[in-house]
């Protein structure tokens, strides 16, 4: 199963839908790591677990019960990231949905995804293995306007309507969702699923291109490949530290910014041969090579930069870590 991460670019739609809605930023990643590490330098991916906070929050503050259905409207092609762009590569749109079903976990590690097509009609089916954090029709909704908007996107075909099954009681703004999906509707289904024409599946795709088609799907075997390594905590944490570059946090606070207690994350660590002082210390002394290499910074700035009040103690630390002066990195020796 992959580590469960959310694409950065579904992120930042929510977080701007919320903005939109005159929600403080700080208030919405309150709780989650983010809250640290800013939105500046997100990455690619980002951890479920941020994602789910960042969601609940987006809701609470809201107050919109609609908000799965307008991020879900706003997860065009480009939000899918290497992804979406393999999809526009495809011959027609059974390639780019069998493409779906070999990488949806690129998209989301807790779904599982079902395709039939009885040669009339397609159905897509989904179940959500979550932690159950977030409200299904929340889950339910960004997924399937998210696959309508990028079917349409596909095919060119803005006003296509299928029909949805929901395995939850009609909401108060299902007129939201007739507006998107169409009139064929159905609420407290036994699961959830979206149908449509299998004519469809046949539609030559304008943006066809097999050679780059192979080249995306390269891609995401290897990003998936990725995904599946089980991080260690020392691999989490060192993640955490080069994206809190400048900010070096204590060991209690990276404890609780990857959810462990103290205790639990110094016993893990332990496990694992490692400590955070030697983590800290690996980060540290990766951004002070990298401002040498490629800074005209003086000493005693990269020395503040990386948590030292003065140049002495930096050089002794940085000849420490990697058995290298400073000087001799800077003049390339």
């Amino acid at each position: 199963m992959p580590r469960p991460t959310t694409p950065a670019q579904y992120v930042l739609i929510l977080i701007d839908l919320a903005e939109q809605a005159g929600c403080e930023r700080s208030q919405l990643l309150a709780g989650t790591s983010l809250a640290s590490t800013g939105v500046d330098n997100i990455g690619a991916r980002v951890e479920d677990r941020d994602f789910n906070r960042l969601a609940q929050n987006a809701l609470a503050l809201t107050g919109n019960q609609a908000l799965g259905m307008e991020m879900g409207m706003r997860m065009n092609l480009g939000a899918h990231a290497v992804l979406g762009q393999a999809f526009m590569t495809c011959r027609n749109l059974a390639e780019a949905i069998d493409l779906f079903l070999k990488y949806h976990h690129l998209l989301s590690a807790n779904l599982n995804v079902d395709f039939k097509d009885d040669e009339r009609y397609c159905c897509l089916t989904i179940q959500d293995n979550g932690p159950g954090d977030l409200p299904q029709h929340f889950i339910q909704e960004s997924f399937f306007a998210a696959v309508l908007n990028t079917i349409r996107g596909l095919l060119n075909m803005p006003e296509l309507q299928v029909r949805l099954e929901l395995p939850y009681p009609e909401p108060a703004h299902s007129d939201l969702y007739r507006d998107v999906f169409g009139e064929e509707l159905q609420f407290e289904a036994p699961q959830g699923r979206v149908i449509f024409p299998s004519e469809l599946m046949q539609a030559q795709l304008p943006s066809s291109n097999p050679a780059l088609r192979a080249l995306y799907e390269q891609e995401c075997a290897r990003l998936l490949a990725d995904l599946e390594e089980e991080d260690s905590v020392a691999q989490q944490t060192l993640r955490l530290l080069r994206k809190l570059e400048g900010q070096y946090p204590q060991m209690p606070t990276v404890a609780r910014m990857l959810n462990f207690s103290p205790r639990t994350y110094r016993r893990r660590l332990q496990q694992e041969q490692e400590s955070f002082q030697e983590l800290l210390d690996r980060v540290r002394a990766e951004h002070a090579t990298h401002y040498l290499k490629h800074t005209r910074l003086p000493l005693s700035t990269i020395a503040y930069m990386v948590g030292f009040n003065d140049a002495s103690n930096f050089r002794r630390a940085y000849y420490k870590w990697t058995g290298n002066a400073p000087r001799d990195i800077r003049s390339g020796t």
